[in-house]
């Protein structure tokens, strides 16, 4: 049978064999082996429409929320409340101390709730509440207290976002959409800058200062958002009416064919369990996220982007006013490296997604990126007498940095091996990885400026030890792979049980990690 070929469908009898070996029944693995390929990317072009465009809305909103900050900074938030020294450093930070503490936790509620779309609402309206709050801060203790806040729900919404991308999408079309969040998150850097220098002008208006009008009119953006999202965020193709019968079906059951039951030898991380809902379950899938290697090396990874990502936004603002530019120019002038950063994880991630590996597509912009902060490194001390050069190179850099964390958190959740680590796991990632905020938040400091010796030095080591630890995770993968391919699946049965290998997850002979 596996020679044969359906010329209508455009598939080998080989998928529908696969689909039979994840468990389907021999009706429901014939019903996928029907489709086309034309068929199916109609499918999942129609869910890019009603999942993507929200998920990616909101995101730019967080996005927007956890750094104006920065815009602030120059619209005289420092003067209004006698901030001194590293105070705007402390304050940028707060946010990541409880974002980092409450991830896990979030979406280990995020995965009981039979409608995703009402726990996303409830965060985004949240914290667009407390951003909105901030708006009124009289005090520098008020403004961390806020800044701290804002952590607490606004932590829940990317890992929760990823694992319903992950729900919708078969790993080889996943990276793409995660790029299209976080390219988001990239022109949310753009239009925070055009954003806030229209905003200021407002400053005067009922007692105002500019900064606060920042604050206030961004946080009642994102609440509208966040009810929006209660409405319009999809939750399951059986709850989704812009689905025929057909499709919803189809999705069902790709979703059960690759991330479904049954451990089984994979090119990708096909290899999933029903999520631990239970006390002792959730403690159990807990233990195996934290004494697994490959998390670490993907957590530094996300950092090699995180810190100097994190550390340009809060200071970019700043960076420019050093050239010279007015605030209002200097907040126009942020908008360029944003968009080129968006364009660049689009573009990296759906290279990545042809051609099923993520290593270049990750080294390559940890590369760039290492070349673009040495040039800033050893120019930015005569930042006036260089404009362009530094200006260029700021653009290079987001052009570097932007692709990488797609890139990662996509290899991440293809070689978690179960729902449950899945969801758990990549939240547990994204924590240690946004550790890179705090540091981002405090490299950067005042008294260093123009120079800012401090803050592109960290960056360099970052990016250097993310482009480490990338290639040590492909040599790893590639070595499991090659020791478990010695072992043919019947030698591996006769030594393992069915229910054996199904908690294993991705530590099980069959499975095989996705490169």
């Amino acid at each position: 049978m596996a020679t044969l070929i359906d010329e209508k469908a455009g598939v080998s009898v080989q998928h529908l064999e696969s689909s039979l070996n994840a468990g389907l029944s021999l009706e429901d693995a014939a019903f996928l082996h029907e489709f086309s390929v034309k068929e199916q990317k109609r499918i999942f072009r129609k869910v890019d429409w009603h999942v993507v465009p929200m998920l990616a809305l909101l995101y730019l909103m967080a996005n927007l929320d956890r750094a104006n900050i920065g815009n602030a900074k120059i619209e005289g938030l420092e003067k209004s409340l006698n901030m001194t020294g590293t105070d705007y450093n402390v304050a940028s930070m707060a946010f990541f101390v409880s974002y980092i503490l409450c991830e896990v936790p979030s979406n280990a509620i995020l995965v009981r709730f039979k409608r995703p779309s009402v726990w996303m609402s409830i965060i985004v309206v949240s914290w667009g509440l407390i951003m909105t709050f901030s708006g009124f801060a009289s005090s520098f203790g008020g403004l961390v207290a806020a800044r701290f806040l804002l952590g607490i729900p606004e932590s829940g919404f990317f890992p929760g976002a990823m694992y319903i991308l992950s729900q919708w999408y078969p790993p080889r079309r996943t990276q793409l959409r995660v790029a299209l969040l976080y390219g988001a998150a990239a022109l949310s850097g753009a239009f925070s800058g055009l954003l806030a220098a229209g905003i200021a002008r407002m400053r005067g208006i009922g007692g105002y200062a500019g900064w606060q009008w920042i604050f206030l009119l961004e946080g009642a953006m994102t609440v509208l958002a966040g009810v929006a999202c209660y409405f319009i965020l999809p939750d399951t193709p059986d709850t989704s009416k812009w689905l025929g019968e057909r499709e919803r079906r189809f999705l069902k059951l790709t979703n059960a064919k690759y991330r479904g039951s049954k451990v089984q030898q994979q090119s990708s991380h096909e290899a999933e369990l029903p999520l631990e809902k239970t006390p002792k379950g959730q403690w159990r899938t807990f233990l195996s996220i934290i004494t697994d290697w490959q998390l670490y090396l993907q957590a530094m990874i996300f950092m090699s982007s995180s810190v100097p990502t994190y550390a340009l936004k809060f200071t970019l603002p700043q960076i420019i006013l050093n050239m010279g530019f007015s605030s209002t120019t200097a907040q126009l002038l942020t908008a360029p490296p944003y968009l080129l950063g968006a364009v660049s994880a689009v573009t990296s991630a759906a290279l990545a997604d042809r051609m099923q590996w993520r290593w270049p597509f990750i080294v390559g912009p940890q590369t760039l990126l290492l070349i673009s902060y040495s040039v800033l490194f050893v120019f930015s001390a005569n930042i006036r007498s260089n404009v362009a050069l530094c200006y260029t190179f700021v653009n290079i850099s987001t052009i570097a940095s932007y692709p990488i964390v797609p890139g990662g958190n996509t290899w991440t959740i293809n070689n978690l091996g179960t729902p449950a680590k899945r969801a758990m796991g990549i939240a547990f990632m994204i924590a240690v990885g946004n550790l890179g905020g705090i540091v981002g938040s405090f490299i950067f400091v005042n008294t260093e400026k123009p120079r800012y010796q401090t803050g592109w030095g960290t960056c360099l080591a970052f990016v250097a030890t993310g482009i480490l630890c990338a290639t040590l995770l492909e040599v790893s993968y590639f070595t499991i792979n090659k020791r478990r391919a010695r072992l043919t699946e019947d030698e591996v049965r006769t030594k393992y049980t069915e229910d054996q290998l199904e908690k294993m997850g991705d530590r099980s002979p069959l499975f095989r990690y996705a490169l």
